[in-house]
Formats: C-alpha cells, structure tokens, sequence
C-alpha cells in the first residue's frame, strides 16, 4: 500500500510539471551531452549544468516577452506585500548546550566532506568540541559572515536512472563538511522562528514549511 501511495504521488508529480510546461511553451532543454567514464569527465558534467543554467535564464526571457508578470529583483514582491518595516533580526548566542543538542539531532552517516570528520565523529567528539564550536559561531553571527572553509563541498555525479553515459540521467550531489551541517541547522531555525513570528512568509508559500507540504499546495 505504501508503495502504490508512492507510484501515485509520483505520478502526479510528472502530469503537474508537464502541464507547467505546457502552459508556459518551454522551449527544448540543454543539449545533451554523452560521456563513457563520468570519473574522468569532470568538464563534461560541468558544462553540461552550466548549459541547465544558461537555458534556464533564456526561458525566464523569452517568459517575460511573452507577457508574463516577471521582475529582475524578487525583492519587488515582498516591497509591495507588506507596508511596514520589518524589525531588525536578532540572534541570540549559541551556547554549548545548543551546540551538542543539535551535533545529537544529525543523522549518524559514515560519509564526509572535504574534512573526512563524518557526523558519527562529530557526535563522539561533541561534548569536546562544544565550546569551541559555540564561539566559532557566535563570532560568524556577530560578523555576518560564513566560514569559507566549510563552505566546500564534494561534488559527486549520481545516476538516477537509464544510459549511464547519458549526462541528463545524473543529478549532483554534495558532501558538506559535518560543521557546516551544525552552522546551517542553527542559523536556519532562528531564522525560521523570526519569519513566524513576523508573518513574513505568504500564505501561499507551502514548500519547504512544516506541516505545509507541495501536495497542500496543489490541493
């Protein structure tokens, strides 16, 4: 029974987006480009989702000749959604409680970034490295920025489906580096409980939300 949900909601992924497509006469996608070893053809995957990109640009273009309501700064929408200020976002500090409860809420991987530090590592060690950590972030928060070091990730080409020396059956992956997941996941939630406490998302908005699925929005 649960598979056959699955197979369903699946299917009804794929008639949505071709209907999308259909509606808004999008024009033929990337080139596709073939490959025989995809270990060896860094280039080719990179061009290749370089080109997604480019035509990606070119369909909002010809979108917006075509008469569609699209501007260049999404900030547009929200400047003439909402009529007053926004306060100021304040962050409290992380402190090392926070930084261990949320190193405890990450999945237990065996895989790694750059750092070869998986979360299985990352947990053991948590209780070592929590003060440390919750200082790092504290100062990446009061500067506004983020760490350039854990910004890099492992970018690792997987096969979805069909002709392996099809470039289109592949989708990227990224290894992050397990601190990136902690910066992320923290920053994110207080983010989030500023958003909700501001309604400042749409009623609209239903991805990427709790308890406001895709399959919400469609209904």
């Amino acid at each position: 029974m649960y598979n056959n949900r699955n197979t369903n909601s699946t299917n009804k992924m794929k008639t949505t987006w071709t209907i999308i497509k259909a509606e808004t006469k999008r024009l033929k996608g990337p080139t596709i480009i073939t490959i025989t070893n995809y270990q060896n053809s860094p280039e080719a995957f990179n061009k290749y989702f370089l080109s997604i990109t480019e035509y990606i640009i070119h369909d909002i273009r010809c979108n917006n000749k075509r008469g569609y309501n699209i501007t260049k700064n999404p900030n547009y929408y929200l400047l003439n959604l909402f009529h007053k200020h926004f306060p100021s976002i304040k962050f409290r500090n992380m402190s090392t409680k926070e930084i261990e409860k949320t190193i405890i809420s990450l999945k237990i991987t065996e895989s790694s970034g750059y750092d070869e530090i998986s979360t299985k590592i990352l947990k053991i060690s948590a209780p070592f490295i929590s003060s440390p950590l919750s200082y790092i972030c504290n100062k990446s928060m009061l500067s506004g920025i983020f760490p350039t070091r854990i910004k890099y990730a492992i970018v690792k080409p997987l096969l979805k489906k069909g002709d392996k020396e099809n470039i289109a059956n592949y989708r990227l992956i990224y290894l992050l580096t397990s601190f990136s997941k902690v910066f992320v996941k923290i920053i994110c939630d207080r983010l989030l409980k500023d958003i909700e406490t501001n309604n400042i998302l749409a009623v609209e908005q239903f991805a990427f939300r709790t308890s406001s699925s895709t399959e919400k929005g469609l209904l």
